[in-house]
């Protein structure tokens, strides 16, 4: 049984940073395109970052140049640091993997300050 657990988020005024960590279990990742995705109260929930096998990353626009998605396949651990945070960018994180996703985790709340 796979399960995925976010950590690593909190309340941060905006310009501020975090560094949200998903820890995998019952699955090996490293051959899978694995993402974060948020979703805000009211939204429906969208990906923000991916990152592939052997490292290529992609980033939604609203999130570019601020956010950096990385991973440790080692310790089947993915990573986003987000810098220069936002009001926007409140929201419940989570990981998973981009295709045929695993059953969601809990997630880890951000939330931002102005």
């Amino acid at each position: 049984q796979v399960q995925l657990v976010e950590s690593g988020g909190g309340l941060v005024q905006a310009g501020g940073s975090l560094r949200l960590s998903c820890a995998a279990s019952g699955t090996i990742f490293s051959g899978s395109r694995m993402g974060w995705y948020r979703q805000a109260p009211g939204k429906q929930r969208e990906l923000v970052a991916s990152i592939g096998s052997i490292g290529s990353t992609t980033y939604a626009d609203s999130v570019k140049e601020r956010f950096t998605i990385s991973r440790d396949n080692a310790k089947n651990t993915l990573y986003l640091q987000m810098n220069s945070l936002k009001p926007e960018d409140t929201a419940v994180y989570y990981c998973n993997r981009v295709r045929s996703p695993f059953s969601w985790g809990q997630g880890t709340q951000v939330t931002v300050s102005s």
